[in-house]
């Protein structure tokens, strides 16, 4: 018995012995050997982006136009994803859908598109998905095409994303104004505007709105119409709304005019 007990717990120190060596010899190639596997995956990582970046979409047609099919003139807060995606389409020199036309977009730092470049499917049509810089104004963006003769064919694109101060007053826009300011109803919300005898101007009417300065933009919300001789269905808004969120509802007014509103130091966000 004691012989069996002596024999268990000489091989147990042995395979403890050997155990013991295995692990310093483990841990003194440790380092070596992760060196070893981070600089084998930088490698990998490297390659595929390389490969990534040099991968080009070929076309197998060209047309003579693109055209804007949705998506352009959309309002977002900046750094989000626009709520749709931006269709362009490509058309030969005869107004007919082209297939397999390649289309790249572009546009200045910070905005993503999501796919960059694709070929026009079965309608002529590629679609994107578009998220805006950190910056709030304007974005021009342009999408290309190149024609037979290898000409590069552009099509401008404008998004609108808005700062903090903006997207407040896009809000209090939507609890408090869009039912009359806006002709168009929603399923959401109905709108009043073809109740009303005299027609409030939608907030993207640059034309007229882009004349009114802020002063009396803020004395009409917060006094209504009358104060300045305007229509008496402009109610007053000074006892609902705080100086501060009249003007972020001026803010999101200047954001949205068609065409743009603009003053000394509106910073837009270009090419």
């Amino acid at each position: 018995m004691n012989r069996s007990l002596n024999h268990v717990g000489t091989a147990a120190l042995d395979c403890s012995t050997e155990r013991s060596s295995a692990v310093a010899r483990t841990r003194g190639c440790s380092g070596f050997a992760l060196a070893v596997v981070i600089l084998a995956m930088s490698l990998a990582t490297s390659c595929t982006q390389k490969t990534t970046s040099k991968l080009t979409v070929k076309p197998t047609a060209f047309g003579a136009a693109i055209v804007e099919s949705s998506g352009g003139k959309q309002i977002a807060q900046t750094g989000s994803l626009l709520p749709q995606p931006l269709v362009v389409q490509v058309n030969d020199d005869k107004g007919t859908a082209v297939t397999g036309a390649l289309v790249e977009f572009s546009g200045p730092s910070g905005v993503t598109f999501d796919p960059a470049n694709a070929l026009t499917d079965s309608s002529g049509q590629v679609t994107t998905n578009l998220t805006l810089g950190g910056m709030a104004g304007r974005y021009e963006l342009t999408a290309s095409t190149t024609d037979k003769s290898h000409k590069r064919v552009d099509l401008n694109i404008e998004e609108i994303a808005l700062g903090y101060q903006q997207t407040l007053g896009r809000q209090l826009n939507d609890q408090y104004c869009e039912r009359c300011h806006t002709p168009e109803s929603t399923v959401e919300r109905v709108s009043n505007y073809d109740n009303l005898e005299v027609k409030p101007h939608p907030f993207t009417e640059g034309e007229t709105l882009n004349k009114i300065t802020d002063a009396d933009l803020a004395a009409i919300i917060t006094h209504g119409g009358p104060a300045l001789n305007k229509s008496a269905l402009m109610p007053a808004w000074g006892n609902t709304l705080s100086k501060s969120d009249i003007q972020a509802l001026i803010s999101y007014i200047r954001a949205v005019s068609d065409p743009p509103y603009r003053t000394a130091g509106t910073v837009y966000a270009k090419n």
